[in-house]
């Protein structure tokens, strides 16, 4: 067994300078590395909402005013979208909290909280 058919991907990803993810020690295990990427891709996930009702929003008042339905079908399909994709995420942490309680996993506690 001395041998096994997979890659390290923490000798395989670099960071520029020899440094491999693999020996930085913020990311020792990719329970740490999810850890640490989570919270930002909420941060973007709220972020792209936000953007896509303004585009959706702004969309359907312009398509109202030009009495142009495909306008107003575009603009609805984004606002649609975007709360549908929140809802999605929202879940999500949610079910990272919910499960984090049940098992008592202390990395999925500590996704959240600032360092």
């Amino acid at each position: 067994m001395d041998t096994l058919l997979a890659v390290n991907i923490g000798e395989q990803w670099c960071l520029g300078s020899g440094l491999c993810i693999g020996q930085a020690p913020q990311f020792e295990s990719p329970g740490t590395l999810i850890s640490t990427l989570l919270p930002n891709v909420y941060v973007a996930a709220g972020i792209l909402l936000f953007l896509l009702l303004i585009f959706g929003g702004f969309s359907i008042i312009m398509g109202a005013g030009q009495n142009d339905p495909k306008k107003v079908g575009q603009g609805q399909k984004a606002a649609t979208a975007a709360v549908t994709g929140f809802l999605v995420v929202f879940a999500s942490y949610w079910i990272l909290q919910i499960i984090s309680y049940l098992t008592g996993i202390e990395e999925l506690k500590n996704i959240f909280q600032v360092k």
